[in-house]
């Protein structure tokens, strides 16, 4: 058990609940008849030697730890005996060590200062020598002929030769211009030909990629006079097969990019190679091809796109090439992209509003096209009303036919599509205004810009269509036809136009003005634009008011019979035929407003009408006598013009037709009772008690009856 007992207790994890519960199980399973015959003490006995067998396997662990300890504790101390002894070797080491040291630093300062000895008396030897080998290769400059020397005439030592040749051309222009002129000639001449062979053999190893060398050579022509020629070669070769599609831009940066590591490895300034490199892209490349596609100036909007991006493009480049060291000026990109576009950002907005006043008149004039209509001069101001106004008396009061004014079936002339397409054009432009105008001409620029929408928009599209509407607002002139007034629908396309500019204008134009003269100076302009404009469509819309309520008043005048209101028999109390047409009429034109026109306006407008046709109607009806059936009809009449009178949704204009209402109540009532209704609600307020008499004077029984015996208690009468 004891051995099972220690697998047991080994085994990971150990639970000692479930330990107990294996031993329980065990004893239990010895049972063999079951639970009936389980004897309770025999677990007793199980657990008792359970407890015995772990109190001896533990006092064996216990022996074992013990011996296991004594065997560490004696390793523990053979151990620290070995520290000690090392810790001993090591501070001899040390000693030792500092002593070498010591003995190092000794021979060192020896062996410095014999250097620094030897180099003291090395250095004027060395120069010595030196001058003694450049005085050897000048005395070959001062003697007669061509110099032979192997180092000036074999290119394999070319570098040898491109030292001292500039050593020498140092010297020589140190020396007197007289005693020594051949020579300082031959070295000259000696100096540029070397020159030209090491640029040659920058040139050949920048073909073979050959970057050592290129470095080498670089070095060595950074002391001669001719150094940038050098940086122009690799210029030269770097840019000389690239460009060869159409679109430069996309080249210009990969190609920069290639040639920007090689700068690093080959010059030791590259951020002035690089300045150069790019310099001469702008100058020699994309100048070229900027001139090329803006060369033709036919197409002005084609011209201009161009321009648009090509501007941008290069903007662009250079925001992408800033990446690159090219020295301390910050705008040095910026200022190589002004001196291109200098030239065609001059002439730009020029260009710009020209090109926007021809697509503004090309929309304008394919609009009337599409209309079929030709533009035309039209007169205006007192003159023409005068005119208009004689016409209008030749054809009511002499009956002349005079042929009529054309009404082109109702078009206003007005488009919102027109004007959208013309603010389309302008929002492009305003684009290219942004991109390509001055900080310092921007809102002056803007400013041209919307002067030329503003003109294309306000007077040539709708003052013309006002003046046009205003001259075809229908006259008076027959009995019969009935006269269709579309200035209504000039009016409200008018406020949609001009709520479209006004939209665009905060949308475009007031960013780039806000903060200048020149938003005032707009704002004051465009007051009096708009001024005026409302001046025009508040006379037509009079114009229309009298057109509407002149021709009620002329159809009345020709289709309402005497007999209408005077029958000289009974007949049914209904509306008169000409009450039902112009009731007709009336509602058609109060629904074509209410459609036209909204807001203050609207009210405005229904409540002047209602005014007028009120006073058309009250004339009307006191060019007439009434007796008791006619006072039936009429009010039937003045019924339905009341309720026609609703639609205009006026207080002031009910409270007119209501006050008619009551008076034509006047011609019925008994008159006994004419002083009792004088003094109702309705026409009780009337201060002009006139009114009431001259009504009551309508009546057909007037003298008949001595009605005016009755109304000796009314007062101003």
């Amino acid at each position: 058990m004891i051995q099972q007992f220690m697998k047991e207790l080994e085994h990971e994890p150990f639970d000692n609940e479930e330990f107990v519960e294996r031993l329980a199980w065990r004893t239990v399973d010895d049972f063999k008849d079951g639970i009936e015959c389980f004897e309770p003490h025999i677990i007793y006995e199980t657990f008792l030697q359970a407890i015995k067998d772990l109190q001896i396997l533990q006092e064996r662990q216990q022996k074992k730890c013990e011996k296991l300890e004594e065997i560490c504790q004696e390793g523990e101390n053979t151990h620290w005996q070995e520290i000690a002894l090392f810790q001993e070797k090591n501070k001899l080491t040390a000693s030792l060590f500092q002593d070498l040291d010591e003995r190092i630093n000794f021979v060192a300062a020896k062996v410095i200062h014999l250097g620094d000895h030897l180099e003291n008396i090395n250095i004027p030897r060395s120069r010595s020598v030196e001058a003694q080998k450049l005085m050897t290769y000048f005395s070959e400059f001062l003697s007669p002929g061509p110099v032979l020397t192997d180092i000036f005439t074999n290119k394999e030592e070319v570098f040898e030769a491109a030292e001292i040749i500039q050593k020498l051309h140092m010297i020589a222009q140190e020396l007197p211009a007289a005693k020594f002129e051949d020579a300082r000639k031959k070295i000259s001449t000696k100096y540029d030909e070397i020159e030209r062979t090491l640029i040659e053999e920058f040139v050949k190893a920048h073909r073979l990629n050959d970057v050592a060398k290129m470095k080498e050579i670089a070095s060595i022509l950074s002391q001669f006079k001719s150094y940038s020629q050098c940086i122009d070669a690799f210029i030269e070769e770097s840019q000389q097969v690239t460009f060869g599609v159409k679109d430069i831009f996309k080249e210009v940066l990969p190609l920069t990019k290639r040639n920007f590591t090689l700068m690093r490895e080959v010059f030791s300034s590259p951020e002035q190679v690089m300045a150069k490199f790019v310099l001469n892209l702008y100058y020699l490349k994309l100048q070229k091809h900027i001139v090329s596609s803006l060369s033709c100036k036919s197409d002005t909007n084609k011209y201009l796109e161009n321009l648009m991006d090509l501007y941008t493009r290069t903007v662009q480049l250079s925001n992408e090439l800033s990446c690159f060291k090219m020295g301390t000026d910050d705008t040095y990109l910026s200022k190589l992209t002004h001196t291109i576009f200098q030239k065609y950002l001059d002439s730009y907005i020029s260009t710009e509003v020209q090109c926007l006043k021809e697509k503004c008149a090309e929309l304008l004039q394919m609009f009337y096209d599409s209309k079929d209509h030709q533009k035309k001069q039209l007169q205006t101001g007192g003159f023409q009303d005068l005119r208009r106004d004689i016409k209008a008396a030749i054809r009511t009061r002499a009956n002349i036919s005079i042929a009529p004014t054309e009404d082109y079936g109702g078009e206003t002339f007005l488009s919102e599509e027109l004007v959208i397409n013309i603010l389309h054009e302008a929002k492009v432009a305003f684009k290219r205004c942004v991109a390509l105008s001055r900080p310092t001409e921007l809102s002056n620029n803007a400013i041209q810009l919307l002067e030329v929408i503003v003109n294309a928009i306000l007077v040539e599209h709708i003052d013309y269509a006002v003046e046009l509407a205003m001259q075809i607002i229908p006259i008076p002139e027959t009995k019969t036809q009935m006269q269709k007034v579309y200035f209504f629908d000039v009016v409200k396309q008018s406020n949609f136009i001009v709520h479209l500019l006004e939209k665009h204008y905060s949308e475009y134009v007031l960013p780039l003005v806000i903060s200048t003269p020149k938003h005032g100076e707009y704002l004051l302009k465009k007051k009096f634009q708009l001024n005026q404009l409302e001046i025009k469509l508040d006379n037509g819309i009079d114009r229309a008011i009298n057109a509407i309520v002149g021709w009620v008043k002329i159809y009345l005048q020709f289709e309402q019979k005497k007999t209408d209101f005077k029958p000289d028999t009974d007949l049914d109390t209904l509306s008169s035929n000409a009450c039902l047409t112009v009731v007709q009429y009336m509602s058609d034109n109060i629904k074509h407003i209410r459609e036209s026109l909204d807001g203050t306006n609207r009210e405005l407008v229904m409540t002047e009408l209602g005014c007028r046709f009120h006073r058309v109607i009250y004339e009307h009806l006191q060019q007439f006598q009434y007796n008791s059936t006619g006072a039936m009809c009429v009010i039937c009449d003045v019924n339905e013009y009341r309720k026609c009178a609703k639609e205009l949704s006026s207080p002031l204009v009910n409270t007119l037709f209501d006050t008619l209402h009551a008076l034509c109540n006047l011609l019925l009532v008994k008159p006994e009772n004419l002083n009792q209704v004088c003094n109702g609600d309705h026409l009780g307020v009337l201060e002009d008690k006139s009114i009431l008499y001259n009504f009551i004077q309508l009546r057909s029984d007037y003298k008949n009856q001595k009605i005016a015996g009755f109304l000796k208690g009314m007062t101003n009468c």
